[in-house]
């Protein structure tokens, strides 16, 4: 048997208490930080070079950089620096109010009943789920509700929604838990500690991936139409260049890459897919991380994405063998191998060094004017399926009106190499081009989930959680 390595936790419970304590702290300090640099200040005119804007804590990830870059692309429109504060969303509508921030970019649920706010226009919905351990049984309507243990995020849009219930179902009830994410509560209902909490469908796909015993039970209410929130006394002119700011990264395809590159892998992953790949980050990955670390200062490209793209090609097994002779732990071609100058494709440390060279050269292939993280993922595609079906690819998104730059787009088109109708018009003809969509969103997946272990594991002041969600997948996947 493997040995661990994450170190022992003497008492489970103290560490899980000491690190919410230690969040707890933290937000206050910066609340105060900011309490204590806004005094005497007043709030600028918004189009007065500066735009303060609200956002949510970092501990919310994904949600958190969407919306900080959705900001930063408004400022720069409104040629203006921006300056963010990160705050707890139950604070939101009373800083609104006080005018703390010109708005607020938070994820709020817009239509809501919120006293003295106002919305921008709705830029993604999401349904809004009752999440459940699956060992218990779960609740199939909203009545079945009364009397459980649940919870939810204090002031989000999912505290929202139950609000909305409420009104059909008086009997409601539920802890409203402040300085915590939906990703705190799910992992403690898969634990349970919790009957069941309330998170977005996003936020459910993501956390499933950690904790495959969760289940969605039903949603509490309509999807939230997610907006922008400003106080009620909010300059017209203000939301009118939100308006046409939303409008503008519609049309021209921004807001879909974005909302892509944020939240486009996260159901990609299947339950035992995600405990299977946790298991073997704790067990087999150790063994070789010195090797990919190596080829990432050989080349300049990620170790966790080369590590990534490696589980996907082989499950970490430097002796894997394909049906079609592809071999080693990054599973290259005899072609590739010798283009790359392999001598033994079952070494582990000339696979992983030769496929992370190879992404290089894939990448250097393509135009410059294409940007990151698209230039990351069209190369793991043609990684995949070759360049020239890569650039049909392509070819095919340009036809469609789309951007061949972008993988958001890209990715709808490239299925398509297996059809006649498609693939005969183009220069390198048939392809797997589902099968390269699919593997390069799941290498996507694992990055993601590479990355919060390991700042997780690593984390002075949060050292429990990976030891919480080992121990978590240890039994709940015996």
């Amino acid at each position: 048997m493997a040995a661990r390595i994450l170190p022992d936790r003497p008492n489970f419970v103290q560490n899980v208490h000491m690190w919410n304590a230690t969040r707890r702290l933290r937000t206050v300090l910066a609340g105060l930080s900011l309490l204590l640099a806004a005094c005497g200040q007043q709030l600028p005119a918004w189009n007065a070079g500066k735009l303060v804007v609200i956002v949510p804590e970092t501990a919310h990830g994904a949600e958190a950089e969407f919306e900080r870059e959705l900001a930063q692309l408004f400022a720069g429109r409104l040629n203006a620096a921006l300056k963010t504060i990160p705050m707890p969303q139950d604070e939101i509508d009373v800083a609104l109010r006080k005018h703390k921030a010109h708005l607020a970019a938070a994820s709020l649920r817009s239509g809501a009943s919120v006293a003295a706010l106002r919305f921008g226009p709705s830029y993604q919905s999401v349904r809004e789920l009752v999440v459940c351990n699956r060992d218990n049984k779960p609740p199939k309507k909203l009545a079945d509700l009364a009397g459980i243990k649940l919870a939810v995020v204090a002031g989000s849009a999912q505290e929202t929604a139950l609000r909305e219930a409420q009104g059909r179902l008086p009997a409601l009830q539920w802890q409203a838990r402040q300085n915590l994410t939906a990703q705190d509560l799910l992992t403690e209902v898969a634990e349970g500690g919790l009957d069941c909490a309330a998170a977005n469908e996003l936020q459910f796909a993501d956390a499933r991936n950690y904790a495959p015993n969760l289940v969605a039970a039903l949603d509490v209410a309509q999807p939230s139409k997610l907006a922008w929130g400003f106080p009620d006394d909010v300059d017209p002119n203000l939301l009118k260049q939100v308006e046409v700011f939303f409008a503008d990264i519609r049309q021209d395809g921004t807001l879909r890459r974005l909302l892509d590159r944020y939240y486009g892998h996260s159901e990609r992953l299947g339950t035992m897919d995600a405990a299977t790949f946790i298991s073997r980050r704790n067990t087999v990955l150790p063994h070789y991380r010195h090797l990919f670390e190596e080829a990432a200062t050989l080349t300049g490209v990620d170790w966790q994405l080369l590590a990534a793209l490696a589980y996907q090609e082989s499950q970490w097994d430097p002796l894997a063998t394909s049906s079609t002779n592809v071999r080693g732990m990054m599973m290259l071609t005899e072609d590739t191998a010798d283009r790359m100058k392999v001598n033994n494709r079952l070494d582990a440390r000339e696979s992983i060094i030769a496929g992370a060279k190879y992404l290089v050269l894939l990448k250097e292939q393509m135009p410059d004017r294409i940007p990151e993280p698209d230039r990351t993922w069209l190369a793991l595609a043609a990684y995949n399926q070759g360049y020239g079906h890569l650039e049909d690819a392509r070819i095919l998104t340009k036809r469609a009106g789309l951007n061949p730059d972008s993988w958001a787009d890209v990715k709808k088109w490239m299925p398509l190499l297996n059809r006649p109708g498609y693939y005969e018009t183009l220069k390198h003809g048939y392809a797997r081009g589902g099968e390269a969509v699919i593997l390069t969103e799941s290498i996507r997946s694992y990055y993601d989930m590479l990355k919060r272990l390991e700042s997780d594991s690593t984390s002075s002041d949060s050292g429990s959680i990976s030891y919480r969600l080992g121990d978590l997948f240890s039994r709940i996947t015996r």
